[in-house]
């Protein structure tokens, strides 16, 4: 079964979102302006389902090669990242130790990300732009202390990282990754949202990330660490999770820090991250102007 997807996306200087088709977009922003400015109110009024409704019958209003993808949530309260979720992920740190019981987390800013089928921005301070595929989750209903049993009916939605990093500046400190993982546009979010409806769309759904069509990582996430319940329950303990929340998940082993040498991205490479039911984000490189 196709899940609907809904994109946010400018046309020059107009920004919107809509229902993407098979040829174009229902822009569905242009209905519904006056109550939803953006896809996080959408969230915050759990409308999808009136949305679609609207979209029923209609023609596309703008084609495809027309629209420029932004990041679903324009501007989300918080952008979690949790870091070392897979298996061979926890491997690679070669300390001997078993995954920890709680999850690393950091956090990241809206403006270190861009959209689909844009380019990832290698900054000149360093040419150790990395990869690193991932599953998002958007909190669509709110709460603290969420109890495990309860958190995945707080997902609103679903959507792909591209959680691209400069690794030699994630080792710029002691103990954060703050720097590394912040540069301006190094990063993807999209290219859609999917409502989320039961846990079949993500309990065990393949995640892979390629480079110029080569499989780097690959895994599926009935082998995270830390289940989606286990994440949201955690974060949520310490902060109040609000509708837009935007949750980036972990990514599987296999970046290109990992292979000796290490393999940066370069402008005209093309990375794919792609999970079954969700689709598959694309993202080329180009050096910062």
């Amino acid at each position: 079964m196709d899940h609907p997807r809904f994109a946010s996306f400018s046309i020059g200087p107009r920004k919107g979102y809509g229902l993407i088709a098979a040829d174009g977009v229902i822009d569905l922003s242009a209905r519904f302006a006056g109550r939803f400015p953006t896809l996080k109110e959408v969230v915050e009024a759990d409308a999808f389902g009136e949305l679609l409704s609207a979209a029923a019958g209609q023609k596309p209003d703008h084609a495809l090669d027309e629209i420029t993808y932004e990041i679903p949530i324009p501007a989300p309260e918080k952008i979690v990242c949790v870091g070392v979720n897979f298996p061979d992920r926890n491997a690679e740190y070669k300390d001997g130790q078993a995954a920890p019981d709680n999850p690393s987390l950091f956090i990241r800013f809206p403006r270190s990300f861009t959209g689909h089928d844009r380019p990832l921005i290698r900054p000149p301070e360093s040419p150790q732009l990395d990869y690193e595929g991932e599953i998002v989750i958007v909190i669509g209903k709110g709460g603290r202390r969420i109890a495990e049993a309860d958190a995945l009916s707080h997902i609103a939605a679903l959507s792909l990282c591209n959680e691209g990093t400069i690794r030699d500046w994630v080792r710029h400190a002691k103990f954060n990754v703050t720097q590394g993982k912040n540069f301006n546009r190094s990063g993807s979010i999209g290219p859609w949202l999917v409502p989320y409806a039961d846990e079949s769309q993500l309990a065990d759904i393949r995640l892979e990330t390629r480079v110029n069509g080569d499989v780097r990582q690959s895994d599926r996430t009935g082998r995270m660490i830390f289940s989606f319940r286990k994440i949201i329950a955690y974060i949520s303990t310490f902060t109040t999770l609000v509708p837009g929340d935007v949750i980036v998940t972990g990514t599987p082993t296999g970046a290109g820090a990992r292979f000796d040498p290490p393999i940066w991205l370069k402008p005209g490479d093309v990375v794919e991250v792609e999970a079954e039911g969700i689709g598959t984000l694309r993202n080329t490189i180009a050096d910062e102007v």
